[in-house]
């Protein structure tokens, strides 16, 4: 049986906090997280126990990798919301996505086709771990233009930006949000990646907190005391919107 709490720390205060995730992967079979739905019923409870009472969802759209489409998400998140009730589980579940800033992406902007968002006008947007997309900051303005405000997903993770913080300057100031994963405050990620998520918090650049979560061994290591801790902090000092969506 998996063990949710291996590590030997105080979850008293787990992540309740914070209320809503706005940033995992649980619709079941369409991209790098959860495979089926059993492991999504799974997942939640997890998440649950630590504090979470409202789940938004979002699934990639990397028309590469992960060709889905609106339709598909929405259809599948509801039968999640079946499943839930179905099983009891006292939780609010809806899906968003997380959209790769692709040619397709680009095309949904200039079609004006509705966006999936995480609350209102925030759209959750990733890009390339390699290198920073030459028109990533014309595409963000496109984006701005339609009504949409960008969230950035996990700006700590982007190698590129640790020699060149003010890059993520520049983002904060063009009116991103920005969202850390919590697994990045305890050093998943390898210390670069949670070194820059301290800097962000440090110059009070973070907005939101998601876990990213794909699988049993990211909600393993969400046990963390490093990360509750940190998460007490932030909220104790007003930026973090996660309880507002």
């Amino acid at each position: 049986m998996f063990n949710l709490f291996k590590k030997n720390v105080d979850v008293s205060a787990k992540l309740s906090l914070l209320e809503t995730d706005m940033h995992s992967h649980l619709i079941p079979g369409i991209d790098d997280g959860s495979p089926d739905m059993e492991t999504t019923m799974t997942l939640i409870s997890g998440l649950q126990q630590l504090g979470y009472k409202k789940f938004i969802t979002s699934p990639h759209i990397m028309w590469d990798m992960y060709k889905n489409e609106r339709d598909t998400i929405l259809r599948i998140a509801d039968e999640v919301r079946n499943e839930l009730r179905r099983r009891n589980i006292d939780v609010e579940f809806h899906a968003a996505a997380e959209y790769f800033m692709d040619d397709y992406f680009a095309k949904l902007i200039r079609s004006g086709a509705p966006l999936l968002t995480v609350k209102n006008e925030l759209v959750l947007v990733e890009f390339s771990f390699i290198s920073q997309p030459f028109d990533l900051k014309q595409n963000l303005f496109d984006l701005q233009i339609k009504g949409y405000k960008p969230v950035i997903a996990h700006p700590e993770r982007y190698a590129y930006f640790h020699s060149k913080k003010e890059k993520v300057h520049e983002l904060y100031e063009q009116g991103c949000l920005l969202q850390v994963n919590l697994l990045s405050l305890s050093g998943y990620y390898g210390r670069p990646v949670q070194e820059m998520a301290k800097y962000l918090l440090k110059n009070n650049m973070v907005s939101l907190f998601g876990t990213d979560l794909h699988h049993f061994r990211h909600l393993e290591s969400l046990h963390d005391k490093e990360i509750f801790q940190t998460v007490a902090q932030a909220v104790k000092n007003g930026n973090i919107l996660n309880a507002e969506l």
